[in-house]
């Protein structure tokens, strides 16, 4: 049985937790204040689509494709999306709480985030490569082997980046944010 397609669909106000979304392909479609704590959409392919105000926390995503993806004012805590799929993977946050997610060996060049919450998210071994993270909490993230790249954090805060293991050439900081680079030398800088 092949997977169904859907094309410009908005969907308002959904549970997912009692009624399981088709799997299948979603291309330029919305989905408005619905809940997908903690159900599985693996496997799903979310083409050019929006979710704003969604609850996506805990949700199994497994193979799960999100290319051209934007994530508006969405909780998103504990979600693993080093195993959804790599391929054109390409999502934009803002507004966002992705507090202890991961983002384990993920391709994310030039992905942006404004606003949102990352605390004690796992980016070791991500190729954040033209990354944003604009008004960004990265409060206890965790970056190693991390390709940061020409990435901008000049505006991020509560970072702890070591430069010796993690690439971080032409990457944009803040001089507020210096002391992020530094940690591990236990400097007093004013």
């Amino acid at each position: 049985m092949a997977d169904e397609y859907f094309e410009d669909l908005v969907v308002v106000k959904q549970n997912f937790t009692e009624k399981t979304l088709e799997r299948g392909t979603y291309e330029g479609c919305s989905f408005e204040h619905c809940i997908f704590n903690s159900t599985d959409i693996s496997t799903i392919q979310f083409l050019d689509c929006n979710f704003e105000s969604c609850d996506l926390s805990l949700a199994i995503i497994k193979g799960t494709a999100f290319r051209d993806v934007k994530f508006k004012d969405c909780k998103m805590q504990g979600l693993h999306f080093e195993d959804c799929s790599q391929f054109l993977f390409d999502a934009r946050f803002e507004n966002c709480n992705l507090n202890h997610s991961t983002f384990y060996n993920l391709p994310m060049k030039n992905t942006f985030l404004k606003n949102c919450s990352c605390k004690e998210v796992d980016w070791s071994g991500a190729d954040l490569t033209g990354a944003t993270f604009d008004q960004t909490d990265l409060y206890f993230s965790k970056f190693d082997q991390t390709n940061l790249e020409k990435a901008d954090l000049s505006t991020a805060y509560n970072f702890s980046i070591d430069p010796e293991k993690n690439k971080i050439k032409k990457a944009k900081f803040s001089i507020e944010g210096l002391a992020g680079l530094l940690g591990k030398y236990d400097l007093k800088i004013k």
